[in-house]
């Protein structure tokens, strides 16, 4: 994508005339989990330090793939939580198949690189995501909420495990309404990532690393004061 005359692609970064290959996402911290069973990977990690530079975006426009199959309510949740907390522009892709040869028979899930890859493809935005129902994982990871490129143009959310009735105790809301605050803080998370943002570990900043459906209830749909100073 072109963003404010940089060209940014998770692939190979280059900026300003710069670039760098991203290696290995096992290894490399260009490659950001949303929420996982299991810890994700940060930029300040153990296995490395990853270069960024942080563009200007001065206009946004999301693209929203929904991908097998995803209820017209998701999508509509989707665009609002997108547009309350972004300012941006958001449009609704004609909708995909999943992707040939996602499918972990042995794991009986999807790839989740995969969904982005498709995103990133077909999306026409600055940033695209896709959406499905379809259970996602990672890598040795057990599932993931979902998965972002940091910096990137590409991300993903999976509503597989956000239709769990209950919030905890934290409400009387109703199933429906429980479900739809989660998508909401689902992709307002990883579009964040893809602005950029690490976790954070402000609990109720929408960008806390929530590995339950029971942290992502806590936490609130809107980025802390810190995280939108780092989206300027």
């Amino acid at each position: 994508m072109d963003v404010g005359g940089c060209h940014v692609d998770p692939a190979c970064c280059e900026l300003a005339g710069h670039s760098w290959s991203v290696a290995d996402p096992d290894l490399d911290d260009s490659f950001e989990l949303g929420e996982s069973a299991d810890q994700s990977i940060s930029g300040d990690s153990s296995h490395g330090i990853f270069i960024w530079v942080h563009p200007i975006y001065s206009c946004m426009h999301v693209d929203i793939v929904p991908v097998g199959g995803v209820d017209a309510v998701v999508k509509r949740e989707a665009s609002s939580g997108l547009r309350s907390v972004y300012d941006c522009e958001v449009t609704v892709h004609d909708a995909e198949p999943v992707p040939s040869g996602s499918y972990d028979s042995s794991r009986e899930q999807y790839r989740a690189e995969e969904f982005i890859d498709l995103a990133k493809r077909v999306g026409n935005g600055t940033k695209n995501i896709a959406i499905t129902p379809k259970d996602l994982f990672y890598h040795r990871r057990n599932y993931v909420f979902g998965l972002a490129y940091l910096g990137g143009n590409g991300s993903v959310i999976s509503t597989y495990r956000l239709r769990t009735s209950s919030d905890g105790g934290f409400s009387n809301r109703s199933p429906g309404e429980i479900f739809s605050d989660r998508v909401r803080k689902e992709v307002v998370h990883e579009i964040g990532h893809t602005l950029g943002l690490e976790h954070c570990d402000n609990k109720r900043c929408v960008m806390n690393f929530s590995p339950t459906v029971r942290e992502v209830d806590v936490k609130e749909q809107t980025l802390c004061g810190s995280c939108q100073r780092n989206t300027l």
